[in-house]
């Protein structure tokens, strides 16, 4: 639980984060309403492609501070983990606020943001000392990645304890 921060121009275009910046920036609160509303749903439906779920699941945005908070009961750590980093590998999205629970508590996984350059591999070698253990990077990732050599800069992975 907690505030996750992410790189608030990076990650899939699910909403005209501009115009809820604009609409933020000018005052004209029932259109930020209902820019915020739709920022959510688009999350939330995100979520929903990627095949995740939690019971009483919630999605709110702010899009004056760029907040995205995600509520509700996640069954294990690794599903909570990837919900969270459906809401904030979104453009427009500066942090999350988690407050999702787990039905069956595990280790937590730690976060990497991805920097120019960096391969999966790269990324195995600084976490585990081992480039070979990019399949447990990849495999922590699914199915937001679709393939190992399909990542980018301001992304946040899932680092899996092993």
């Amino acid at each position: 639980m907690g505030l996750l921060s992410f790189v608030k121009e990076a990650g899939e275009k699910l909403f005209a984060h501009k115009d809820v910046e604009a609409a933020a920036s000018s005052g004209a609160q029932d259109k930020l309403a209902q820019l915020n509303q739709a920022a959510a749903d688009g999350i939330k439906n995100y979520i929903a492609t990627q095949n995740l779920s939690a019971q009483d699941l919630q999605v709110g945005f702010d899009g004056a501070t760029g907040v995205a908070t995600v509520s509700g009961v996640a069954s294990d750590q690794a599903t909570k983990e990837k919900i969270v980093l459906c809401c904030g590998n979104v453009t427009g999205v500066a942090s999350v606020d988690d407050q999702l629970t787990v039905e069956a508590a595990t280790a937590e996984a730690r976060y990497y943001t991805v920097v120019s350059g960096d391969t999966l591999s790269k990324i195995s070698k600084s976490e585990y000392g081992d480039a070979n253990k990019y399949p447990a990077i990849f495999e922590a990732n699914r199915p937001m990645l679709s393939s190992p050599d399909r990542i980018y800069p301001g992304q946040v992975l899932r680092i899996p304890p092993l």
